[in-house]
């Protein structure tokens, strides 16, 4: 594994390579993803069972064909062993505790004026759900963005996803009957989101799209958004270690992995304080690399992707970590805790070498939907809020119309609309007859 020294004299070109880890090409697949929109919102059904046949390999029949039967997610679940049955509903019943917490409070403040201000917190009346498939199935993405739609009161959840070989991942359809899920199609990649963003014969229209996908789906969504809301533009998953000279190089090497096996173009990047440190874990990730059912994808996605920065000290990692703002942080040191204060970009945060990444992906609690590519800046993982929308609430009484409607007259004055002035002026008018 590549290992670099910020005191190297092409050290800023290196870092700029790793910032622009997920710079994607969605400028490049605009266009095909515009026709796909184009054909889904003219065609409907029709245009879905041309992709579907296009792209994952299987005759769509008839629009039931595109259906998900309830009935099979039950018998899936009821023939799943038992012991991963049990662990679905360690993780859900995590992920809903979790979640429970995040739930946003409607409320209203009184003014001594008789004025009432407050906000009402609803949730949206339908949310879609796009979950991958293909190189790889995701039951626990479905539990992860089923759980907070349905903490937040959804009424109404579909599910879309792509199925190669008309062929679905009976994990994924257990999970879906542990979440009450009725509504699931076999539809994946641009397709399903247009189908989610405009409804067809078969899909209803929803009022938000979560999930992650490829770069088809994220420029999908990036162009629906608007017509529906999105939680986030979600590139390739990505892993960023902060370590120190205590921290257990094959640890370190196996979390690495952890990231890099979903996908070549996922990024693992160790910024460590320690020379022998980086060394060590070089030659881990070169072991354990050899033992991975997901071999060529690992190792490709490090080759490409993955580096170990040496720094000349913690600050200068964690300032090295914060531009980067990396999808998943671990904090491989002796006083993780410690750290906490100064890490200010980072979508989840895993304290101590007994935290490793899978530990959210799966059933920690936290959502491990997350926003990559350094868009932690500004953006926060999938939570309950992704779900429900807030409304202000205004109430005002003749006193305070009286006290307060003359400068807002006054505003409306300055703007040239006559109308809102003369709205509030009328009031005053009457209240002072």
């Amino acid at each position: 594994m590549k290992i670099i020294n910020t005191k190297d004299t092409n050290f800023k070109t290196e870092f700029d390579g790793i910032l622009a880890r997920a710079k994607s090409d969605i400028k490049g697949v605009s266009t095909i993803v515009m026709n796909i929109i184009d054909e889904i919102v003219l065609d409907g059904n029709t245009a879905l069972k041309r992709h579907i046949e296009k792209f994952d390999k299987w005759e769509v029949k008839s629009d039931e064909d595109l259906m998900i039967n309830p009935a099979d997610m039950k018998k899936a679940y009821d023939n799943i062993d038992e012991k991963l049955r049990d662990a679905l509903h360690i993780a859900y019943n995590r992920i809903k505790t979790y979640h429970e917490k995040q739930i946003p409070k409607s409320w209203l403040d009184f003014e001594a004026n008789g004025t009432i201000l407050g906000q009402k917190v609803s949730a949206v009346d339908r949310a879609g759900l796009y979950i991958p498939g293909g190189k790889a199935a995701y039951p626990s993405s479905l539990l992860m963005n089923a759980i907070p739609a349905i903490v937040a009161g959804v009424k109404e959840i579909v599910v879309c996803t792509p199925t190669p070989n008309n062929e679905i991942n009976e994990l994924l359809l257990a999970a879906c009957h542990l979440c009450g899920i009725t509504k699931a199609y076999k539809v994946g990649g641009a397709s399903a989101i247009a189908a989610m963003a405009y409804g067809t014969q078969t899909i209803p229209k929803v009022d938000v799209i979560t999930g992650p996908g490829n770069i088809f789906v994220a420029t999908a969504k990036k162009l629906v958004f608007g017509e529906v809301n999105i939680d986030m533009i979600a590139g390739p998953s990505e892993i960023g270690i902060l370590a120190d000279e205590t921290a257990k190089p094959h640890y370190l090497a196996i979390d690495l992995l952890s990231q890099a096996e979903h996908d070549e173009m996922a990024s693992s990047i160790m910024i460590t304080t320690c020379d022998e440190v980086a060394f060590l874990t070089s030659k881990e990730v070169e072991k354990y690399l050899k033992t991975l059912s997901r071999e060529t994808i690992a190792r490709k996605s490090i080759e490409d992707r993955g580096a170990i920065i040496v720094a000349s000290s913690m600050e200068e990692a964690i300032a090295l970590m914060n531009e980067i703002a990396p999808e998943h942080l671990e904090v491989m040191t002796k006083n993780a805790f410690e750290l906490l204060p100064y890490i200010k970009h980072a979508g989840a945060i895993f304290l101590g070498e007994n935290t490793p990444e899978p530990i959210g992906d799966y059933l920690a609690g936290p959502n491990h939907t997350l926003p990559t590519g350094s868009t932690a800046k500004f953006y926060s993982p999938l939570n309950v809020e992704n779900f429900m929308k807030k409304s202000s609430i205004i109430n005002f009484s003749k006193n305070a119309i009286n006290e307060l409607g003359e400068a807002c007259a006054l505003l409306a004055d300055t703007e040239g609309l006559t109308a809102h002035a003369k709205a509030v002026r009328v009031r005053l008018e009457n209240n002072n007859k």
